[in-house]
């Protein structure tokens, strides 16, 4: 004899099948569902669009070597310097949208907008922000030669002797020529910078007097610093370094809302899942903020970040209209 089974009884156990069923459906329709259930399906790639040995490098091989055991697949660092930092950048944001490709990127990167015409990306619409991992903060160093022993006699000795007085960078709008350019900017004061092919040979011509002021950064100013060559006014951040907390901030030295850095974030092209850059941000954020990695950055005077790409984002539009102001008043062009 069959058994009868009512049409509530139907109901009652399709009502336990079929919303799983549904929901499993509806996430595989999703745009992007399939791609960030799969990631990652392969190797990982960090493209640099520098030379190794910056911090770009630095942050992005302490990360991929953690980052590899986090997400179960190989990660690994593609340094493609060239044109400025334009060639990898390029390369990236013209790579497919599904995580497995990323940028580091520094500073140069909202600078590049403010100072490059035709750029061959939109440093904005062309790519997704996934998290800052580090900030290095500078310094505002003077030569012993130089008589002011503060922020604000240096203010006043800057404007008491207008164009007079050198200070170096590490070149055309290069991360210590922008901070010693929105010094100039916020102070009102006049300076005449120096560039040189980098930081190191900035930071000679600062010991041996060739130029009198530089924004270096704290990395390459410690060393100097505590071996009495330089003498340091304060430090470029809105907080006092963790690698140097005796000196004050510029902003607390008299500068009233001075905020720069250099710094470490990564991006993915446009395009790529929220599900993937969401859980690429949670990782990286987490080996950066481990005990482990928040001593390897802080030898070289990093500070541990790991914000959420909503911030980032928001970090980046900033930096961008910030230089572009600062750019424009300087009458800034690259070379």
């Amino acid at each position: 004899m069959d058994t009868i089974v009512s049409p509530a009884a139907r109901r009652r156990a399709a009502g336990i099948r079929y919303p799983v069923l549904a929901a499993a459906v509806f996430m595989a329709l999703l745009p992007g569902a399939s791609t960030a259930q799969s990631f990652p399906a392969r190797t990982v790639r960090i493209v640099v669009p520098q030379s190794a040995g910056g911090s770009t490098d630095v942050v992005a091989r302490i990360i991929a070597q953690r980052l590899a055991e986090a997400l179960g697949q190989p990660v690994i660092v593609d340094n493609r310097p060239g044109a400025g930092s334009v060639t990898g950048t390029e390369l990236v944001a013209k790579s497919p949208p599904d995580g497995h490709t990323l940028l580091s990127v520094a500073g140069s990167f909202t600078i590049n907008p403010a100072i490059r015409r035709n750029l061959p990306f939109d440093p904005v619409k062309d790519f997704a922000a996934v998290t800052l991992a580090a900030v290095l903060p500078h310094v505002l160093v003077v030569h012993p030669s130089v008589p002011a022993q503060s922020v604000k006699e240096l203010i006043a000795l800057l404007k008491a002797r207008p164009g007079e007085i050198n200070y170096a960078s590490s070149g055309i709008a290069t991360s210590t020529h922008m901070a010693a350019e929105l010094f100039r900017h916020m102070t009102g004061t006049n300076m005449v910078n120096v560039p040189y092919k980098g930081g190191a040979p900035a930071m000679v011509a600062m010991i041996v007097g060739e130029c009198q002021v530089n924004f270096a950064t704290i990395s390459t100013a410690l060393p100097r610093i505590r071996a009495g060559k330089l003498r340091p006014l304060g430090v470029t951040t809105a907080k006092r370094s963790s690698a140097a907390p005796e000196y004050p901030t510029l902003a607390e030295a008299g500068v009233r809302g001075y905020n720069h850095s250099s710094w470490v974030g990564f991006l993915a092209p446009a395009g790529t899942p929220a599900a993937v850059i969401s859980r690429l941000q949670a990782e990286t954020a987490k080996i950066v903020q481990s005990p482990e990695v928040k001593s390897l950055l802080l030898r070289d005077g990093l500070e541990a970040a790991g914000e959420t790409p909503q911030e980032f984002g928001g970090f980046i539009r900033d930096e961008i209209a910030r230089w572009t102001k600062v750019v424009k008043a300087a009458g800034i062009r690259a070379d």
